[in-house]
């Protein structure tokens, strides 16, 4: 069976060595292959098309349908960069990323780790989230550790977790409390994300003024893993150069309320989103999960005719 499943895997090899190439290219190639791609896969993400044409128009419902539908084809050109961007972070050498980011708040980072404490990365699904995890890792001379979605198919998941464990201090899986806990209770940095669907665990808060099914479990999180809550946020500007920025932890969060942290954590990712609203992740199914008594948002989305 070992056998079987290692010849299975023989593309590895040949998808490191491309991955690695693509890795190395330079940005502008970069930026530039990642529209072409998004041309030619517009056809195929009619399924992510549909999600994230509902989510713009629920999240943007100012915008006249032109704008909305320029927006829906800047944040599919942004979302299929951001798989060569995942590339770049997993597979570039040190050399290659050296320049590219800008990085703010990072004596917030500094202060909270000379206090031998762990710290939580707060942050928001961006498609070049993992990059930018890296970029700040390297700039504060720690590795960062990252939550994943493990791939269900075994080969991919190996080439994938190969990939990122040798960039990042570790991966922990989306559902691994104690992995989690066991990072930041050794120190460590972990970026972590909330702003996906949850059916558990969670509260319906506004989000662009949609009511939104948000985790409300991160004030607890962090307490039963000594960690300091930073909120850390980047993007890509016009220049194709990447601005992270870590802050200090909210004032009076968490609060004790375990709905109105959740709330406050939407409306500060609300405020970055506006900021460059195309780099968001909105192919995701944010607000699958509905209040009691409110239609599936998704069912009656409109579908975008052309890239």
């Amino acid at each position: 069976m070992a056998e079987r499943g290692a010849q299975g895997c023989w593309f590895i090899g040949p998808a490191d060595f491309l991955a690695g190439c693509v890795a190395r290219l330079p940005q502008r190639a970069l930026l530039a292959l990642g529209a072409a791609l998004a041309w030619l896969s517009w056809p195929l993400l009619g399924k992510r098309r549909h999600y994230a044409k509902a989510n713009i128009d629920l999240c943007f419902p100012r915008l006249d349908e032109a704008a909305r539908d320029r927006l829906l084809k800047d944040n599919i050109r942004n979302t299929v960069t951001g798989a060569l961007e995942l590339i770049r972070g997993w597979y570039a050498p040190a050399e290659v990323l050296r320049g590219i980011a800008d990085v703010e708040g990072l004596e917030h980072l500094q202060a909270a780790l000379a206090t031998g404490r762990g710290v939580l990365l707060f942050g928001g699904h961006f498609p070049h989230a993992e990059l930018c995890a890296r970029l700040l890792g390297d700039a504060a001379g720690q590795r960062v550790h990252v939550l994943v979605r493990h791939n269900n198919h075994p080969c991919l998941e190996r080439m994938m977790d190969g990939a990122r464990r040798r960039v990042f201090a570790g991966t922990i899986g989306k559902k691994d409390v104690r992995g989690l806990l066991r990072a930041l209770s050794q120190g460590g940095i972990v970026a972590y994300s909330a702003d996906q669907n949850f059916n558990y665990q969670n509260a319906f808060v506004p989000f662009f003024g949609v009511p939104a099914s948000t985790l409300t479990a991160t004030p607890d999180l962090a307490k039963r893993g000594n960690a300091v809550v930073l909120p850390f946020w980047f993007h890509r500007d016009a220049e194709g150069r990447y601005k992270l920025r870590v802050e200090p932890t909210w004032p009076n969060w968490p609060s004790g309320d375990p709905a109105a942290d959740a709330a406050r954590y939407m409306a500060e990712l609300e405020k970055v989103v506006r900021e460059h609203p195309e780099q968001y992740l909105w192919v995701h199914r944010r607000f699958k999960t509905r209040p009691p008594g409110e239609a599936d948002v998704y069912r009656k989305a409109r579908r975008s005719d052309g890239p």
